[in-house]
């Protein structure tokens, strides 16, 4: 409630129905004096910010401490006390992804190795390791320019020339495609009758795989980085997909428990979502303290992280659905192997979408 004063006109602002009391039972706004200090508006958003924290705080104790108890109050129509289910998750996540997106960065997928020139002793190594093969394959033309260009000591060699010189350079494919150009493709596709070309849909696809490899070719550390941003930056988008789905194995786990909406599970999902943010936050706190400190136990303390976030599972099912503790072990484990087996296939699909768009 705010401390601006109330109207003495009894209709509302908003609605124009006549307001009995403060606040109009139609549409819930407040019949107070429209113009208001600078002062009132001040002190109306210092309320809105440190009632935010109190309910969020509040909020946080239970679902840290009490599994499954805040998704139980929200199905009982308790609602008040605690922060929206919806408005927490978006808090969370968008706390959760900023330092997320700041703690992993594309360059990690990308082994710092194979931009440093090799020392003398690598160097040599392959080289003798060229020799031993051009012995068994003296006609190998390929081999003899690969010894040349490592031999040459006015040349910079690095972990990326040796990729390209066992691989021909990048070559990006799914299937079994094995063309160089666009060009040799489209000559392929012209000499074969009509009836043997390839769809629309795996033409785009070979196209597309053979436009990566030539713009990479050079540079495969470049490609995995870039394809490794994509791949993070849409991982927001797979978690949010999951919410549904994970509500739905829910809601077949306990398809007799009619008292359990879908909206239930969803609710559910999202609490548990939640927690999960909220403790990988401590992992991302953890993992710095002991890239800093060189604490290997804090490894130790992380695995139990992850097993209390299982254990937290089990527990906030059988307090939420209210079954026997051997019921819902086993339907723990039902609903644990196929959220894996969901995520697993929702991260293919993302993957896979990534190497076609990045």
């Amino acid at each position: 409630m705010s401390h601006v004063p109330q109207r003495k006109e009894k209709d509302c602002l908003n609605c124009g129905t006549i307001v009995h009391g403060r606040f109009c039972h139609v549409c819930g706004q407040e019949n107070v004096v429209p113009k208001e200090t600078f002062w009132h508006m001040f002190t109306h958003f210092f309320y809105d910010i440190t009632h935010f924290d109190s309910k969020f705080f509040e909020t946080t104790k239970y679902l840290l401490f009490r599994p499954g108890f805040l998704s139980r109050q929200y199905m009982l129509g308790k609602r008040t006390r605690y922060l929206h289910p919806v408005r927490m998750y978006v808090f969370t996540s968008a706390i959760f992804f900023l330092f997320f997106f700041n703690w992993v960065k594309p360059n990690d997928a990308v082994s710092p190795a194979a931009d440093k020139p090799l020392t003398a002793q690598q160097r040599a190594d392959y080289i003798e390791a060229l020799k031993e093969r051009i012995k068994n394959d003296s006609t190998n033309e390929k081999l003899k320019e690969n010894l040349a260009l490592f031999e040459d000591t006015t040349k910079i060699v690095t972990g990326a020339n040796i990729l390209q010189s066992e691989t021909g350079g990048l070559k990006f494919s799914f299937g079994e495609n094995d063309y160089k150009s666009m060009e040799e493709y489209d000559s392929v596709q012209k000499k074969l009758p009509e009836n043997k070309r390839d769809g629309w849909l795996k033409k785009r696809f070979i196209k597309r795989e053979i436009q990566i490899s030539e713009k990479f070719k050079e540079n495969p550390n470049e490609m995995v980085r870039e394809f490794a941003e994509s791949v993070l930056h849409r991982l927001p988008y797979m978690l949010f997909i999951s919410l549904p789905l994970f509500a739905l194995i829910l809601k077949l786990v306990y398809i007799r428990r009619k008292q359990f909406y879908y909206a239930d599970h969803g609710v559910f999902t999202i609490h548990l979502y939640i927690f999960t943010f909220l403790q990988l936050l401590v992992v991302f706190g953890l993992s710095a303290l002991r890239d800093k400190m060189g604490w290997d136990f804090i490894n130790f303390l992380i695995f139990l992280l992850f097993v209390a976030l299982l254990f937290y599972l089990y527990k906030a099912m059988r307090n939420f659905y209210g079954q026997r503790r051997a019921k819902t072990f086993f339907k723990f484990l039902f609903v644990a192997f196929w959220s894996l087996i969901m995520m697993i296939i929702l991260f293919a699909l993302i993957a896979f979408f990534s190497a076609f768009t990045f």
